[in-house]
C-alpha cells in the first residue's frame, strides 16, 4: 500500500475525478467516474502493474494500469495496458501474464496517459 496514492485526483482537463481508498494493507478501492474498482499491485515482466477489477459490472472484467506518482506526490499519471494487445476478453491470469511478458518492450503495450492532480 502505497499511502501517498490515498485521497481524491483530479483530471488535468478537470473532467475526471478519481478517489482512492485502502481497503486493507495490499486492496484499494477507487471510485472513478461513478464506477468502484478493486485494485491492488502485480509485478510482471519487471514492471509494476495495477490490476484493476471492476465491481459494477456483472462479469467483473478486469483492467491492466502502470502509474506514476510524482515525487512530490501530487501528481498521478496513468496508462492503461492496450486491449489490442492484451484483450480484454481474456479471462485467467496466466494467459494474462504471458501476454504482458511477451509485450513488454512493445511500445504499443500500453494506451494514452491520463495526468491527475490531488486535491488539498
Amino acid at each position: 500500500m502505497q499511502e501517498q496514492l490515498l485521497g481524491d485526483w483530479t483530471s488535468a482537463d478537470g473532467k475526471e475525478k478519481l478517489k482512492l481508498r485502502s481497503l486493507d494493507d495490499s486492496i484499494y478501492i477507487v471510485y472513478y467516474d461513478g464506477d468502484l474498482f478493486r485494485a491492488y499491485h502485480s509485478d510482471v515482466a519487471e514492471t509494476p502493474f495495477a490490476t484493476v477489477q471492476d465491481l459494477n459490472s456483472s462479469d467483473r472484467k478486469y483492467a491492466y494500469v502502470i502509474w506514476k506518482l510524482s515525487d512530490d506526490g501530487k501528481n498521478l499519471r496513468l496508462r492503461s495496458v492496450d486491449d489490442k494487445v492484451v484483450p480484454k476478453e481474456t479471462r485467467d491470469s496466466a494467459t494474462v501474464v504471458a501476454l504482458l511478458t511477451k509485450n513488454a518492450g512493445n511500445p504499443e503495450l500500453f494506451g494514452e496517459e491520463i495526468e491527475f492532480r490531488k486535491e488539498k
